[in-house]
């Protein structure tokens, strides 16, 4: 629809896109999903959002849920005060480390809109705890919890699709960490602005992003800290250039990040990356299917063994992706197996994802006359195929 509104035929579209006319065609049939690579090349050619593209953010199923969370009315409000927002009594610091850790907690347990009501109140309260200080390190320290807030902030409205807010939060991340006592945090900080990046197919810049993030990081001694950012640093940068289908430099990245896992022998809590062996082993997954050899990721994703110390959003993603594998593998009723795995682990961020609903319908296109799992599993999705 997006492409007729422009006024394009397949052909022009896809030489804009950069793709070839056969896989231009199969996504809009409905024969293979759009990956997101696809979907932010052809929203750039066609000048508009790739959220336009999936249709999010999912307002039926929201609806179906309970509706869009009251606290993403709050949280446009508090964006749109800007400087001015109105703030609150903070209470003391510990109460705003427990609560900064229990929105952390809800969105890494698949909990993403009991995080997003909590989280325009805990912003307030972090912002009142900056006006109150009444010493420089006391008000760093709270720029510090405000950067960290931010930072989750982003990724959870990220999840549903309101990539606009993703971006403001990520502004305000960097602005917060700028002026905090922590100078890591202006590393994490524009790793996740390299993910939204990705989203609107700007490879080269968020490649810079990610060198710059490692840069920063460079002269810094190997704490468990430093380590576990520029493990996630290299993750990052393995994914774009998997995108941009720089798959030496991809792999170049994954192995980097393999040597910091086994140094780690763990996930990491630091800097809320969850960076470790597992980690690594489902980012390598995703280079495969990402630099276009799904057979490979779809057998190794599978084959795969993940540490029991993985969080539910990360595995469940994991699964996602091996479900769009296997439809690329041209094995439908092992995709819809990885469909449900992650339904199992993570049935909220399933429920929500746009990769998902592609995935779900290339299987029904195929698989409509002959089986009824998959359509018990769009009923669930609310997608109409």
């Amino acid at each position: 629809m997006a492409r007729k509104v422009a006024g394009l035929n397949q052909q022009a579209l896809a030489q804009r896109a950069n793709y070839s006319i056969s896989m231009l065609r199969a996504v809009e049939q409905g024969r293979e999903p759009g990956s997101p690579a696809f979907v932010a090349a052809v929203a750039r050619a066609l000048g508009i959002e790739a959220e336009e593209l999936y249709g999010q953010p999912y307002r039926e199923t929201l609806d179906d849920d309970g509706g869009i969370p009251p606290g993403l009315t709050e949280l446009r409000t508090l964006f749109a005060e800007g400087r001015y927002a109105a703030a609150l009594e903070p209470g003391v610091t510990e109460e705003i480390e427990a609560d900064l850790a229990k929105v952390r907690d809800l969105r890494h347990s698949d909990r993403a809109r009991q995080a997003i009501e909590l989280t325009p109140v805990l912003l307030r309260r972090m912002a009142g705890a900056i006006r109150q200080a009444s010493t420089d390190s006391a008000r760093e320290r709270g720029y510090r919890y405000l950067a960290q807030a931010y930072g989750n902030t982003a990724q959870l409205v990220y999840r549903f699709g309101w990539i606009p807010l993703a971006t403001q939060a990520v502004d305000r991340m960097e602005m917060a960490a700028e002026r905090s006592d922590d100078p890591l945090l202006a590393a994490h900080a524009v790793q996740h602005r390299a993910l939204i990046l990705m989203s609107c197919a700007s490879y080269d810049t968020g490649t810079r992003l990610v060198q710059h993030s490692l840069d920063l990081l460079e002269s810094r001694p190997d704490s468990e800290e430093v380590l576990a950012l520029r493990g996630s640093a290299h993750l990052r940068g393995a994914m774009i250039d998997a995108r941009a289908c720089e798959l030496d430099r991809a792999r170049e990245h994954i192995a980097e990040a393999r040597a910091i896992g086994a140094r780690l022998g763990r996930s990491s809590a630091a800097y809320d990356t969850n960076f470790g062996p597992g980690n690594v082993e489902i980012h390598d997954v995703a280079v495969s299917l990402e630099g276009g050899d799904p057979g490979r990721a779809a057998r190794d994703g599978s084959e795969l063994r993940l540490p029991d110390d993985m969080r539910a959003n990360r595995v469940g993603h994991h699964w996602q992706d091996v479900a769009r594998a296997w439809v690329l593998a041209g094995d439908h009723a092992n995709a819809l197996r990885a469909l449900n795995n992650a339904r199992r682990v993570a049935p909220q961020q399933t429920r929500y994802h746009p990769q998902v609903r592609e995935t779900a319908r290339a299987i029904a296109m195929a698989e409509r006359r002959k089986s009824d799992s998959i359509a018990h599993f769009t009923n669930w999705l609310g997608l109409k195929v």
